[in-house]
């Protein structure tokens, strides 16, 4: 194939003409890692210096509140592993490879069991840290990661790490463009963190009773769960059916995009429960992961794994009301202190536990649905920032890989 005019063949791809190959060793004068033994040997509990781990690090982000604390003088002991604003810092095990930059606020921290990259006055660290979190930076590392139960790589490997890397005054606009979009998807991420925390504390008055909406009066009523909707427990073997679609609820396709699947009965393996058309769904699997799921509309043909409560509203009961009382705060924290199990991954609650929780709840209809249509209001107004978030994470991906490859150029 032709080469573009001012462009070249290399072991990284086709790149500008003006741009450069480098290892890592190459951009950096430095790699090294953070402190290696058990870091809780240090912390203090008036300690000022933060020790950055694993768990405060994410995309081109440092969370210091995660951070424990050590004292100035054990900071002056571990000077290895001191960090500087302009240091890249990379985690190695759990998720290998998330990269962010030290800010000027956390010059003088530490770190533990990371990769320090040193800044140098030859590369933008923000262009780096971008690079890293790329899959130009992804794929490198998994290609020599290694563990099954927590993944991990060395500093020996990722010093070979191989990159293009533009001239610095590019590598500083590419840098600047990154930036703007991620205030933009920070500020974003802000505003939902804000709204999901107001729709928690409405959730919180509003379904116990503790705050009436105007025009409404009366006492509330303690009632069981099972007062106010029946379990549904039909059976049905979807395998039996092989030829036949069916709506399929499970738990794998709530936690990844609340999507149901429609399958064939034949791929469909186990048992499975009818789901009636004004069902909620309440998984008693792991509630301390709270899971309710109303669909708008469920077809003729809907089958559920059994690790769903199938509910449907009695007489008297708004559905979506029923749906908010399954997921208020104070319901999900009764099912989570009355699930057992040995550990915190295989813990249930039985159904008739379930159903013996107490929730106070208004007898008047008319207050159900406004309760409940002024929290979907909130739920609507929270998906649409999630879609225009995701939104801005794709269009920063989508722009990022042409701007580090070069095929789009900032001069």
């Amino acid at each position: 194939m032709e080469l573009k005019p001012g462009y070249k063949q290399t072991e990284v791809g086709v790149i500008p003409e003006d741009w450069d190959v480098k290892r890592l060793r190459d951009i950096s004068p430095s790699q090294s890692v953070g402190l290696v033994i058990n870091p809780s040997s240090y912390f203090e509990a008036n300690g000022e210096v933060p020790m950055l781990v694993g768990s405060c690090i994410s995309e081109n982000k440092i969370n210091a509140e995660k951070a424990s604390r050590i004292s100035s003088k054990n900071s002056e002991r571990l000077s290895a592993c001191r960090l500087k604003a302009g240091d890249l810092v990379t985690v190695r095990v759990g998720f290998p490879g998330t990269t962010a930059v030290v800010p000027t606020e956390l010059d003088g921290c530490n770190c533990a069991s990371m990769m320090i990259i040193r800044r140098h006055k030859s590369f933008d660290s923000y262009w780096l840290a971008q690079l890293l979190n790329s899959p130009i930076g992804r794929v490198q590392i998994e290609n020599v990661e290694y563990g099954t139960a927590q993944k991990q790589y060395n500093i020996s490997d990722a010093i070979d790490f191989i990159f293009p890397v533009p001239p610095p005054a590019e590598q500083s606009k590419i840098a600047e463009a990154a930036k703007n979009f991620d205030e933009y998807i920070e500020s974003l991420e802000q505003k939902i963190e804000k709204k999901r925390r107001i729709k928690q504390a409405a959730m919180q008055e509003l379904l116990t009773g503790k705050r009436r909406l105007p025009g409404f009066e009366g006492e509330w009523v303690v009632k069981r769960l099972g007062d106010i909707a029946a379990l549904n427990r039909n059976n049905i073997v979807p395998a039996l059916y092989p030829d036949k679609l069916f709506t399929h609820y499970s738990l794998p396709a709530f936690d990844a995009e609340k999507a149901e699947l429609v399958e064939a009965g034949a791929s469909i393996g186990s048992n499975k429960f009818t789901v009636p058309a004004s069902a909620v769904l309440v998984s008693k699997l792991n509630p301390r992961i709270p899971r309710a799921w109303a669909p708008e509309v469920v077809p003729p043909n809907a089958v559920a794994s059994t690790e769903w409560l199938i509910l449907t509203p009695n007489d008297g009961i708004d559905r979506n009301y029923l749906f908010a009382v399954c997921y208020s705060p104070a319901f999900c924290e009764q099912m989570e202190l009355a699930a057992t199990g040995t550990t915190g991954s295989h813990q249930r609650i039985s159904p008739s536990i379930a159903l013996d929780i107490k929730i106070n709840v208004t007898p008047l209809r008319d207050e159900q649905v406004a309760i409940s249509s002024l929290l979907s209001d909130m739920d609507s107004e929270l998906s649409i920032l999630y879609e225009r978030l995701q939104k801005a994470r794709e269009i920063k991906q989508g722009m990022l890989q042409q701007l580090l490859t070069g095929k789009i150029r900032l001069r």
